[in-house]
């Protein structure tokens, strides 16, 4: 702890003062540009990967960055799903899985999860992913197969995110735009999937247009 209780006395003396202005802002309240859903693992860091600041993107995280199909049944991450999208509006969500992520290894190969009965209920969402790679992966090594599941899981949980109705009338409309990441841990590069060509691509390509429109807006305000 004692690192984690500086690093608040750090915030409080330096960080905080620094943007004062932004956090008295936040403090009646929000309207972040992203849902931004991930994984629990301690490695990813959402507003350290997309260099955003408090209030830019709405954070939702969990073993394997997972989205239930939409039930009945209420749970923490359909609530924040919902809340995101009929109550923020958020225009985009992000759904970014990651490398050497534990929770796929343990879709993968869920008997390794014999006394993790919690867990292993969880991360069975992601089967239908995990019979995706099965049937395609041949002979493929457990590191290729792990990686391919890592992008067939987000695909799978963009789709999942459709079945939620706060999300799925709004795409619908045109109203919110639904991506997938996959963020490299040692690298930190980021691949984006692209629907035209059906592949993950790295994130400076997949988004050219954006940041080259970005970097424009940016010259002429300088101007």
């Amino acid at each position: 702890m004692p690192n984690i209780v500086n690093g608040v006395v750090e915030f409080k003396e330096n960080a905080y003062p620094s943007k004062k202005d932004l956090y008295e802002k936040l403090a009646t309240g929000q309207s972040p540009e992203a849902l931004f859903i991930t994984c629990s693992d301690s490695r990813i860091s959402p507003n350290l990967i997309t260099q955003t600041d408090p209030g830019e993107i709405f954070v939702c995280r969990n073993a394997g960055n997972i989205v239930p199909p939409y039930s009945d049944t209420a749970n923490g991450m359909s609530a924040s799903v919902e809340y995101a999208s009929a109550v923020l509006q958020v225009p985009h969500i992000v759904i970014c899985g990651h490398s050497d992520c534990g929770a796929m290894k343990g879709a993968m190969y869920p008997e390794g999860l014999s006394t993790l009965p919690h867990v292993a209920e969880w991360v069975s969402y992601s089967n239908p992913a995990v019979e995706t790679v099965n049937k395609t992966a041949g002979d493929a090594d457990d590191a290729t197969r792990i990686n391919m599941l890592i992008e067939q899981n987000v695909l799978l949980q963009m789709e999942n995110l459709k079945t939620h109705p706060s999300v799925g009338n709004r795409h619908q409309a045109g109203e919110v735009i639904i991506h997938g990441w996959v963020y490299d841990i040692r690298t930190g590069d980021v691949a984006a999937y692209d629907e035209e060509t059906g592949k993950f691509l790295p994130v400076e390509e997949r988004y050219a247009d954006e940041i080259a429109t970005l970097t424009q807006c940016k010259t002429a305000c300088q101007t």
